[in-house]
């Protein structure tokens, strides 16, 4: 066939007036011929394959069915494509809500930081809110009334009316009622000192007279002093309630007519802060005796840079320190390294490098971070938070129960090996959710050391509440000042809050304290660290670690005497096994 040359059969119907080639593939059939023509018999083969597909392409019915499968194709996308902008808007329209609740949750977060704008602001309002003030009748509670004064400084005799004031009448005298009131004098009480100035006959030393009330040596272009009641005053003002130097400058002035400038004020109790500073140091000695200590930190500002406020509260005493740093190296300087006590923190880590301290991490800190984030979580992620939550609010109800006597020792460790196992089983699952999956992570870590006060019930809190609530008062004056100007303000500002805290802890007068110390030629240790103090926080030091790790054969009912908190008859020999490190160490 390959020499046998091709011959087509071309058949048209006559049409009026079209010449050939002008019709619909009449074209195309012109150029097939020119090409077969122009080809020679071994061409001709491979174009015969060519001319078949040439010819299935031109097949209507293929092409038909062609295009109605494609339609059909187009049709199913469109209606994906449908679906998925429906599935798309939505999502938009989640995406915008919860961004609307993010917006309004960030507004009130900021206003809740800026306390200036709205310091007491609670939220939204209540729908039927109590009246306010007492409530009449039984209701009101019990009566209270100033006391009547155990002394009177001044007797004054009320003159008899003259008559009646409606007629005109005149009057006897029936009885006779007695008035208090309560004054301050509004003047300034000046002293005047007459010191002799001797010398000495054998070595020619000279040597002045001192009264018991005299702060000071100085004579001359310093003989005008201010007294010590008024200094203490300032120190009072400006460290315990708050008010910047110039106000307490204002209230001397108003209230005493005592002239004092914001400066005088400020070197007044960088006077009394150095005169403080031996009592400050064995305030830190007695809080690396303790056998319980609260621990925290808070930023704070020396010379407009930032610096670290630290303070350790124990059960007697509180010691403060501004320190450049937050690191273990600032810690270990007010505690020490080697601190082997019990400690109570907030689960910062740097405290976990108190390698033979037993640790307790705050539950009030856990309890409020699981409220916060199930707050903002959705419904399904809330779930983790809110369980946490409820556990350690168990160990707080378990706590009380056994202080309470209303469980045994024994009844107290089972029901804590529960929590510890139900705690276990979800911190083995796996969150999604990146806050629960941040959460799941800390508590992991923080496992061993959630219920240390549930095994020492009455040595150990659940909280670090103690070192908070020096904390609230150390941010309160910050608000108010911002921090302080010079290094010499900033030590000043921890040896007085240090004072001022532990005479609070202690239920000690400051003022007779800091008016006894510089009333002090020199510079002493002031009665809030007796030496019987000392002894005994040393003892019972002692006793706290013989405590902390008891021998592993210790008989169950041998007594152990623990200070200041329910006897415990021994700590549990074998603790809940968990997969981190054991409770009572931190190695």
């Amino acid at each position: 066939m390959s020499g046998t040359p091709v011959v087509f059969d071309y058949r048209v119907e006559a049409q009026q007036n079209r010449p050939f080639g002008r019709g619909p593939g009449e074209k195309l059939l012109l150029v097939v011929l020119t090409k077969l023509i122009a080809l020679g018999a071994g061409q001709t083969q491979r174009f015969r394959s060519q001319y078949d597909l040439f010819l299935k392409k031109l097949n209507p019915i293929r092409r038909i069915r062609e295009l109605t499968e494609e339609l059909s194709r187009i049709r199913r996308e469109r209606d994906q494509a449908r679906k998925e902008t429906e599935r798309l808007e939505r999502e938009l329209e989640r995406v915008q809500e919860e961004n609307e609740q993010l917006r309004k949750d960030l507004e009130l977060a900021q206003r809740a930081a800026r306390r200036q704008a709205a310091p007491f602001s609670r939220g939204q309002l209540k729908s039927h809110p109590k009246s306010p003030g007492r409530k009449p009748g039984v209701a009101y509670g019990q009566h209270y009334r100033r006391p009547i004064p155990e002394h009177v400084d001044q007797e004054i005799q009320v003159p008899v009316p003259g008559q009646c004031p409606d007629c005109g009448g005149p009057l006897t005298v029936e009885r006779v009622e007695m008035q208090y009131q309560e004054e301050i004098l509004r003047r300034t009480w000046v002293r005047r000192f007459h010191i002799p100035i001797c010398r000495c006959t054998q070595c020619a030393k000279r040597v002045q007279g001192r009264h018991p009330l005299q702060t000071s040596d100085a004579l001359g272009a310093a003989a005008v002093q201010i007294g010590p009641e008024a200094v203490t005053l300032g120190v009072l003002m400006n460290k315990a309630h708050g008010l910047p130097h110039a106000d307490a400058a204002a209230i001397l002035q108003h209230g005493f007519g005592l002239t004092m400038s914001r400066g005088g004020v400020c070197r007044a109790i960088q006077r009394v802060a150095r005169k403080a500073e031996a009592t400050w140091h064995a305030l830190r000695d007695a809080a690396r005796r303790s056998v319980v200590a609260h621990m925290d930190e808070t930023g704070w500002k020396v010379e407009a840079q930032l610096r670290w406020l630290w303070a350790v509260v124990t059960e007697q005493v509180t010691f403060c320190e501004i320190l450049p740093g937050r690191g273990f190296a600032q810690a270990s300087a007010i505690l020490g390294a080697e601190y082997a006590g019990w400690l109570i923190h907030d689960g910062w880590k740097i405290y976990y490098k108190f390698l033979k301290a037993a640790h307790q991490s705050c539950a009030a800190h856990l309890i409020r971070r699981c409220r916060d984030l199930a707050a903002v979580a959705t419904q399904a992620a809330a779930v983790f938070p809110l369980a946490v939550k409820q556990i350690l609010e168990d160990g707080l109800a378990l706590r009380d129960r056994y202080l309470e006597n209303q469980i045994s020792l024994h009844g107290l460790w089972t029901a804590t090996g529960r929590l510890e196992a139900k705690l276990d089983r979800l911190l083995r699952s796996h969150y999604r959710d990146p806050a629960n999956q941040r959460l799941a992570k800390h508590l992991r870590h923080e496992r061993p050391y959630l219920f240390t006060f549930l095994y020492c019930p009455g040595l150990v809190d659940a909280t670090n509440n103690l070192a908070e609530r020096v904390m609230r008062l150390l941010v309160v004056l910050r608000k108010n000042w911002g921090g302080n100007r010079t290094e010499k303000g900033a030590r000043a500002q921890a040896v007085l809050t240090s004072i001022l805290c532990t005479a609070r802890q202690q239920d000690k007068d400051a003022f007779a304290l800091l008016t006894d110390l510089l009333r002090s030629p020199q510079g002493k240790v002031l009665d809030l660290v007796s030496p019987a103090n000392a002894a005994r926080e040393s003892g019972s030091a002692a006793s706290g670690r013989a405590q902390k790790a008891p021998p592993a054969g210790r008989a169950a009912g041998t007594e152990m005497r623990l200070p200041a908190g329910a006897q415990i008859q021994g700590l549990p020999a074998g603790l809940p096994a968990v997969a981190t490190t054991p409770i009572f160490s931190s190695a």
